[in-house]
């Protein structure tokens, strides 16, 4: 599989669809492959990507940081899933987001834009949550899925209320600390030439590296539910063995069974991008984890290049990282991911 699989991402890095990736593959417990390719930099200086490599996580964000915070508070019994926003943060209840539930967020159906432009007012994060707050629906509580960064902003801010501390502080502690994955967290200070680059920023007059790439979080000072999270494979490795192991990492256990059980489950079987609770689960539409993954698969993606997908049925599940927005925002990654699935699926 190793041969097949880094020939094909050699090609796509040939062909210029990504810069480079590292590619993380765990079949059955054991890890079959830990390779990185290609280049982290490739203008204005060609540096070469390694596995110690920096990626801005985009979206995945939302489940590496916002669901596993949510799940440990259901744990905790600070939440339940059907309480209302607004019990929590009461400036959200106007402008008919008065039922939004927890679970709506979670599984994108709150009815919720699915973002705004606010960085091009230079807002602040309370600036924006005032918007939010006053933000109407574009369709009825619970009937559609539109994917939300709105929502999730909101429960950055609902995290914070509930556990009245800051939302990076709250996820070092309850888990990035116990999981070692030091290297992970928001608004990152190791050395520029750790990081993968993203895009071309022209207040920066250069391509950003170890700056948040979605505009709205760098607006937001870095800080949000959306997207801002920085990590290394290493360290996602860890997460995804936790995850994949019932919510235990070294004998601790970090999430219980019951939470991750349920981030699972189907919570959108009426339409046709079903939605688990942050998860993406495997649908009928089209699926970033191609055609070989089982029905119980999901996972997750992120806007510059990132993914994580399990397969449970197996128990497999696939880490990849690119930065594939340091050569603009083409659509090749969505080719790419779902055949790099297959190939991973058939050869194993």
């Amino acid at each position: 599989m190793k041969k097949e699989v880094l020939s094909f991402l050699q090609r796509e890095v040939q062909n210029n669809h990504i810069p480079g990736a590292v590619l993380h593959v765990s079949f059955q417990g054991e890890v079959l492959l830990q390779e990185a390719v290609g280049n982290k930099v490739v203008s204005p200086e060609k540096s070469p990507m390694g596995l110690d490599t920096i990626f801005d996580l985009a979206s995945l964000t939302k489940v590496v940081a916002t669901l596993p915070a949510v799940l440990k508070l259901l744990d905790h019994g600070l939440v339940r899933l059907d309480d209302r926003v607004s019990y929590f943060l009461p400036e959200f209840g106007k402008a008919g987001k008065e039922e939004i539930r927890i679970r709506h967020l979670l599984t994108h159906t709150g009815g919720l834009p699915a973002f705004h432009n606010f960085y091009l007012e230079s807002l602040t994060t309370e600036q924006i949550m005032d918007r939010i707050y006053e933000q109407e629906l574009i369709y009825p509580i619970g009937s559609k899925v539109i994917y939300s960064d709105l929502g999730l902003i909101t429960l950055y801010k609902l995290i914070e209320a509930v556990t009245e501390q800051a939302f990076p502080e709250f996820l070092k502690k309850e888990i990035y600390e116990p999981l070692k994955m030091l290297e992970t967290g928001f608004n990152p200070t190791y050395p520029r030439e750790r990081f993968a680059a993203t895009e071309y920023c022209e207040h920066l007059n250069g391509y950003k590296q170890g700056i948040v790439h979605d505009e709205n979080t760098e607006s937001m000072g870095g800080i949000s539910g959306h997207a801002g999270l920085f990590s290394t494979v290493t360290d996602l490795a860890n997460f995804t063995s936790m995850i994949e192991n019932d919510g235990v990492f070294n004998g601790k256990q970090i999430l219980s069974s019951s939470a991750l059980e349920l981030s699972r489950k189907n919570f959108t079987a009426f339409d046709s991008e079903y939605r688990g609770l942050g998860w993406i689960l495997n649908s009928p539409c089209l699926s970033s984890c191609g055609d070989y993954f089982s029905d119980t698969s999901y996972g997750h993606t992120g806007f510059t290049g990132t993914s994580i997908w399990f397969d449970p049925k197996v128990k497999l599940h696939v880490i990849l990282l690119t930065n594939r927005v340091h050569f603009g925002r083409k659509d090749h990654i969505l080719r790419l991911r779902p055949r790099l699935h297959n190939l991973i699926r058939a050869n194993l």
